[in-house]
């Protein structure tokens, strides 16, 4: 189906919405990393770091798809 010119049908508003969502949450992700490299976990860095490592597999999965 082609968009009308001068609007949006529901499928380019959807991806409009997931484009804000992942450009947002990338935004979110520097955060997070910034503050993450300042943080001391002391004995349990190592399983942080496993944590978000299937963290991220599991986001990566979750978005991808047909």
């Amino acid at each position: 189906m082609k968009q009308v010119a001068n609007s949006f049908d529901k499928a380019t508003l959807i991806k409009i919405g997931k484009g804000a969502l992942i450009s947002g949450g990338a935004v979110a992700l520097l955060y997070i990393l910034q503050w993450l490299i300042t943080v001391d976990f002391g004995n349990w860095t190592p399983v942080v770091v496993g944590l978000l490592g299937i963290l991220i597999n599991t986001v990566k999965e979750f978005i991808a798809g047909k």
